[in-house]
């Protein structure tokens, strides 16, 4: 973990087939967030296909995901997780280097909460709320049963080959 306070940090990471350029905002006051690198090596499990993209993970407070929470889901009440895809018109997509896939939004201090309470390494679960809202930007769901045996197992996957146990264990 890094410390960043009220800071933006991009960086455009190379894998081996595809660039994924990612920003990492924070407006947290939460001391210490995962750097853009860590942020960075858990989305790259995740992506798929020869595409180069681009996403925003924003690492906020109690107060701001409470808002989003209302607003854009008529929720009155903080969350973990919430991912915002893209709408950017196909038009101009097709003008971009990189396919922009959205924003996450990460609430600091409930993961690490939820890491505590859980009795999970924060860095585990920090990685597993990445991918999972990564997951959200690439068009999976976990409304009905089997769209959410399907989004787990994609999840536990992708943090296997980080060497991070199940976390729904």
């Amino acid at each position: 973990m890094t410390a960043m306070s009220n800071a933006s940090h991009r960086e455009r990471r190379k894998t081996t087939t595809r660039m994924i350029e990612l920003e990492v905002q924070s407006a947290s006051s939460v001391e210490t967030i995962p750097g853009v690198l860590d942020f960075g090596t858990w989305l790259a499990t995740a992506v798929d296909g020869p595409d180069d993209v681009s996403l925003v993970i924003r690492v906020v407070d109690e107060a701001e995901m409470q808002d989003l929470n209302a607003r854009y889901r008529g929720l009155d009440k903080t969350t973990n997780v919430l991912s915002f895809p893209s709408d950017v018109p196909e038009s101009i997509k097709q003008e971009l280097e990189a396919a922009p896939l959205g924003d996450i939004v990460i609430c600091a201090p409930v993961v690490e909460a939820e890491a505590q309470a859980q009795g999970k390494p924060p860095m585990d679960h920090w990685a597993h709320l990445s991918i999972h809202g990564l997951l959200h930007l690439l068009g999976h769901n976990h409304e009905e049963e089997d769209e959410a045996v399907r989004m787990e197992a994609m999840e536990i996957a992708c943090l296997e080959t980080l060497g991070i146990p199940d976390p729904y264990k």
